[in-house]
């Protein structure tokens, strides 16, 4: 292939998406803001821990690059919800042997950079995009460096640069929306030098309109991120002083607090970040497209927003393999393509924040979730639950969305049957008419 691609943004969509296009045989360049994470003292960009599930995994075998990502993952099997007696109850996330994997998302990148470097990928860091002349495919930085190429992709991220000047053209769409909770992360540091915790699980404290959450490092240490509202009688900005802050763990996770005991320290002095969820469409004009968050951004709470971005590039690939990489053809195809899977996956993260502040720990739930394990060890290949169609499958989002809105109308038909009562086959029959209707 001789045609000369240029990527803005080398984290972890784009880092990938340069790999992908220089195995099949491009001249790739890779443009950064930001400084190499390999040489700075720490990985400065987003730092909520990644879960990396099947769709990102088959990415990176995709790739061939997997095998060198696994030794860095720690799998969780379930949910270990803490309620505020500090009692445990596991929830698993599937079927034996399935999980999601925590993971740093500072030393994935490194390792997504590295093997650019090693792929002959042309590298440039320091190097902020300022201007992007779309209708001749050519990028000015703030070093006063331009950049023609025959294809530009934009994956830099959720205010990503290349998407602002899409934004100025005829028809493009675009939305951006804040939900009213942002984040704050604490550490947990090992105890008595091993987790203190039980470490192949995500922890989480559901307290109605806000929670806790802790994933495992592999330095057995865990990162906890409040998820808390930005105003309100509880929020950010009413919890301020130490007495408060303390006030507030000992009342709504007073399991916690022994395990970090520099809470209130932790609390004033870490950042507090917003969350958005942006939309856009197209994704493309011309010989530019953008992918990632660049072009559909999610809330963090299905999990997926690294695995979609992921998918992103795998499914890109498979097209323009397809499509003898026409470009003219290819861009607007898998915009208008995977378009509908990233609005699926947007809702569902949305919806899951609910479920997992507010939901997990009823008994409503709790029943719900029993009957949906029953039905799927009765019909393995009937009732897939939407969680499992998510996670730990590569169905689009857009069909396990509806798939999982049919199942929440058939188990409201059944649920509050006596158990004894229950015919599964009954059950089954009802999701697979509703199914075919459409």
């Amino acid at each position: 292939m001789t045609d000369k691609i240029s990527i803005v943004g080398a984290g972890l969509v784009g880092s990938l998406l340069g790999i992908s296009l220089k195995q099949k045989g491009f001249n790739v360049t890779l443009f950064e803001k930001r400084k190499d994470p390999r040489k700075t003292e720490k990985y400065k960009g987003r730092s909520i821990n990644l879960a990396l599930s099947r769709r990102g995994i088959l990415a990176l075998q995709s790739v061939n690059i997997f095998d060198k990502i696994e030794p860095l993952l720690i799998p969780m099997t379930g949910r270990m919800v803490h309620d505020v007696k500090g009692r445990l109850t596991f929830q698993p996330y599937g079927k034996e042997g399935q999980c999601i994997n925590s993971v740093s998302r500072g030393r994935l990148n490194e390792i997504l950079i590295e093997e650019l470097e090693k792929s002959g990928v042309n590298l440039n860091f320091d190097h902020q995009c300022e201007t992007v002349d779309i209708e001749n495919s050519t990028l000015g930085f703030l070093n006063g460096k331009k950049e023609k190429s025959d294809v530009i992709f934009g994956a830099d991220g959720a205010f990503s640069i290349i998407r602002k000047h899409l934004q100025q053209s005829d028809r493009f769409n675009f939305s951006q929306h804040y939900i009213d909770h942002g984040y704050k992360e604490l550490d947990m540091t090992p105890l008595n030098g091993d987790f203190a915790m039980e470490p192949n699980s995500l922890h989480i404290w559901p307290r109605g309109n806000f929670m806790l959450i802790a994933l495992p490092n592999q330095d057995k240490t865990f990162t906890c991120t409040l998820f808390f509202p930005f105003e309100g009688a509880t929020s950010f900005h009413s919890l301020m002083n130490e007495n408060g802050i303390l006030s507030f763990f000992e009342r709504y996770f007073p399991d916690v607090l022994p395990l970090i005991p520099d809470v209130a320290e932790q609390y004033q002095k870490n950042l507090t970040s917003s969350l958005v969820t942006i939309k856009s469409c197209p994704w493309y004009k011309n010989r530019t497209l953008i992918l990632g968050d660049a072009s559909h951004a999610i809330v963090p709470f299905y999990g997926q927003g690294m695995n979609a971005g992921f998918e992103d590039v795998r499914l890109f690939t498979e097209l323009a393999e397809k499509m003898n990489w026409e470009w003219q053809k290819i861009l607007p195809a898998f915009s208008s393509i995977r378009k509908q899977d990233t609005d699926a996956i947007s809702e569902l993260a949305l919806n899951n924040f609910i479920e997992m502040r507010c939901h997990v720990g009823k008994t409503d739930f709790l029943k719900r979730k029993e009957l949906e394990a029953k039905l799927q060890d009765a019909y393995p290949k009937d009732w897939i639950p939407l969680y499992s169609m998510v996670t730990f499958s590569d169905l689009s989002y857009a069909e396990a969305l509806r798939l999982g809105k049919i199942q929440q109308k058939v188990l409201d038909e059944f649920l509050y049957e006596k158990s004894e009562n229950l015919d599964f086959e009954k059950i089954v029959d009802r999701f697979n008419t509703l199914k075919k209707a459409g």
